[in-house]
């Protein structure tokens, strides 16, 4: 198992997380029960697994309640990530949103679900446009300098959402959002069009959830078997939308890659990601032993630059402005000097200078 930092913090996360959406029956995602539930939490941490993340929406907080069980007695040995943000209730709106009552009591329900006194990272699980941000950002370092919670991230958020966020953090004294947890595969690359650079920049880690689009890239379907009616594959991305001519290029391209190392293309899927630039971990989920096993081996897969040039080209969704502006200007000859105010810089950070060279500091 590889291991990153969490973010520019210095909490050390497994490059590898385990999602919880299959723990619990009410979202139909897998079903598994208090002892699936704890065999698989086990099974994790066996093959190096620390991170675990959560949300109070999965199963309208069964996952949390079960994986509070199963960790009883190891909550020392883990990271806990969970969620809040998203409708907990049919009938009662003030039980949804990113504001101030919502925030204390989501907070405090996670806690007696998880059965722990703090949360290591508590994330937004979605921008709230009804709540002022600062509402927000106020009481999540409210609940930081309590202790309840170690540190705080964002899931969901378009990038220009993000940047004030972290600007009005910087101008208040705010505990910052150190995580950005945001859906990235090879048939959902969005996130390059903003994300990657703007947390590069930032020192934001990336959060990888669904990194093989829903199941879609474990290479069970293709065009010569198409996803049977009814299934969530029967219409391409019905919730993570992708083309799905192209989606079906992504697969020949992974199994081509998959062939060469004798590994199955969700391995070579989530390896690929892996190597993505700003990752601090990706999260992965699974009903069966097996199937985790096969995920978490990713983590020693080793992709050459000809396996990287076969998906990248199978999977390029090309360039949309201002992007493709701002690549040709950086590549232009530029008369100014390459190092753009150094004293910002001396933490030796991950920040760039005028044509996108890491700065050393």
């Amino acid at each position: 198992m590889q291991y990153r930092t969490l973010g520019r913090s210095g909490l050390i996360v497994s490059a590898l997380s385990l999602g919880t959406m299959q723990f619990g029956k009410a979202m139909n995602m897998g079903g598994l029960d208090q002892e699936a539930t704890t065999a698989m939490i086990k099974f994790a941490l066996d093959h190096g697994i620390n991170f675990i993340d959560t949300a109070d929406v999965y199963s309208r907080g069964e996952s949390e309640t079960l994986v509070g069980e199963a960790i009883k007695g190891i909550r020392e040995e883990l990271v806990i990530a969970t969620k809040m943000r998203l409708p907990m209730s049919d009938t009662n709106f003030n039980r949804s949103g990113a504001h101030r009552v919502n925030i204390l009591r989501g907070v405090e329900s996670s806690l007696r679900r998880l059965q722990t006194d703090y949360i290591d990272l508590y994330q937004v699980h979605g921008w709230d446009s009804t709540t002022p941000l600062e509402e927000t950002l106020r009481t999540l370092d409210d609940l930081v300098r309590q202790g309840k919670v170690r540190y705080i991230g964002l899931s969901n958020y378009l990038a220009w959402q993000a940047a004030i966020a972290l600007g009005i953090q910087e101008r208040l004294g705010l505990e910052p959002f150190v995580t950005a947890q945001m859906y990235y595969s090879l048939v959902g690359r969005d996130l390059e069009h903003d994300w990657l650079a703007f947390a590069e920049y930032t020192g934001m880690g990336i959060l990888v959830w669904s990194a093989l689009a829903g199941g879609f890239l474990t290479g069970k379907y293709d065009r010569g078997n198409p996803p049977p009616a009814g299934t969530r594959f029967a219409e391409a991305g019905q919730f993570v939308p992708f083309d799905a001519e192209r989606g079906y290029r992504v697969i020949d391209a992974l199994r081509q890659v998959a062939n060469r190392h004798g590994v199955s293309p969700a391995r070579v899927a989530l390896a690929w990601t892996l190597s993505r630039p700003a990752i601090s971990s990706v999260i992965i989920a699974a009903r069966t032993h097996h199937h985790l096993e096969d995920n978490i081996l990713a983590a020693d897969l080793q992709l050459t630059p000809e396996d990287f040039a076969i998906l990248n080209t199978a999977s390029d969704p090309g360039t949309p402005y201002p992007k493709w502006m701002v690549l040709q200007l950086d590549q232009a000859e530029d008369p100014r000097p390459r190092v753009l105010n150094p004293e910002r810089f001396a933490d030796g950070g991950p920040w760039r200078d005028l044509r996108g060279t890491p700065f050393k500091g």
